[in-house]
C-alpha cells in the first residue's frame, strides 16, 4: 500500500538559491590599493572595523601588501584562473617544426659519424695499400 503524501509544515524553511551558491570575491587592483591605503590610515584599534566592512581578513592584507612590495602595482592584479588557452595553430606549427628540426639534427650527426667513419676507413686502406706495396 503506497505512502501517503505528506504536506510540508509551516515553519519549514525553503532555501534560497541565491545563498546556496558559495562565490569568490575578485578585488580588482585599484579596490585591493584603496584598502591598502585606508589601512594604513587607520589609527589604533580602527583597523577592525575596516576589516569587517570590506569583509575582508588580515591575511588577505598581508598577502596584498606582500604583492606589492614584490611585484609593484602589477602584483595587485588578479591572476588568471583554470586552464591554459589551448594553442592556435601558429603554437602548433612551431611546435611540429621544432619536432622535425630535431630529428633533422639526429639524422645530420649520424651522417656526420659515418662521413668520419669512412674517412678513417679509406685512409686506412690506402695505408694498407702503401704499406702492401712496398
Amino acid at each position: 500500500m503506497p505512502k501517503p503524501t505528506s504536506e510540508l509544515p509551516d515553519n519549514h524553511v525553503m532555501p534560497n538559491p541565491r545563498h546556496e551558491k558559495r562565490t569568490y570575491r575578485y578585488f580588482s587592483a585599484a579596490d585591493k590599493k584603496r584598502i591598502l591605503a585606508e589601512a594604513d590610515a587607520c589609527a589604533h584599534g580602527e583597523l577592525g572595523e575596516l576589516l569587517r566592512r570590506e569583509k575582508i581578513y588580515s591575511t588577505q592584507l598581508q598577502t596584498w601588501r606582500n604583492q606589492l612590495a614584490t611585484a609593484g602595482e602589477t602584483g595587485l592584479e588578479n591572476a588568471t584562473v583554470g586552464r591554459k588557452p589551448s594553442k592556435d595553430s601558429k603554437d602548433k606549427a612551431i611546435d611540429a617544426l621544432q619536432r622535425e628540426n630535431a630529428k633533422l639534427e639526429q639524422r645530420l650527426q649520424v651522417a656526420e659519424g659515418l662521413l668520419e667513419l669512412q674517412k678513417k676507413a679509406f685512409t686506412l686502406l690506402d695505408h694498407l695499400n702503401n704499406v702492401s706495396r712496398s
